[in-house]
C-alpha cells in the first residue's frame, strides 16, 4: 500500500511539473506552480518528511507563486504607465539603424519632433 502511494504522489507531481513547464501565461503557471507545490508536499508526507512538506506547503505553494504574481502585476503595471515605449530606446524609424547607436552628427530630433542641436537635454550631454 505504501508503494503504490508513493508512486501515485510521484505521478501527481510529474503532472504537476509538466503542465507548469507547457503554461505559457504567468499567471496560470503560478497557480499550476502553487498545484505543483501542494504535489510535492503531499509527496514529502508520504515519504514520512513532515518538516519538509511543512516547509514546502508554506514556501513552494505559497510564497514563491505569491511573489511571482506580484512581480508580473508590477511589469504589467509599469508597462501601462510607460505609454507603450520601446524597451530597446530605439526611435522606431526601422531600416539599417545606421545614427542609432553611433555618436551623432549634433543635430537630433526631440521626440516632440522639434530639433536638438546640442542633443537630446540642450545641455550639450552625450550618452
Amino acid at each position: 500500500m505504501d508503494d503504490a502511494l508513493t508512486v501515485l504522489a510521484l505521478a501527481l507531481v510529474a503532472a504537476a511539473a509538466t503542465a507548469t513547464v507547457l503554461a505559457r501565461d504567468p499567471v496560470r503557471q503560478s497557480t499550476v506552480m502553487a498545484l505543483l507545490g501542494l504535489a510535492l508536499a503531499l509527496l514529502f508526507a508520504v515519504l514520512q518528511a513532515p518538516d519538509v512538506a511543512l516547509s514546502q506547503l508554506a514556501v513552494g505553494s505559497v510564497l514563491t507563486p505569491l511573489m511571482l504574481l506580484l512581480s508580473v502585476r508590477k511589469v504589467r503595471r509599469k508597462g501601462r504607465e510607460g505609454g507603450g515605449r520601446p524597451a530597446t530606446g530605439s526611435s522606431g524609424t526601422g531600416g539599417s539603424g545606421t545614427g542609432s547607436s553611433g555618436p551623432s552628427s549634433g543635430t537630433e530630433s526631440a521626440p516632440d519632433g522639434r530639433s536638438d542641436a546640442a542633443g537630446e537635454s540642450g545641455r550639450g550631454e552625450r550618452r
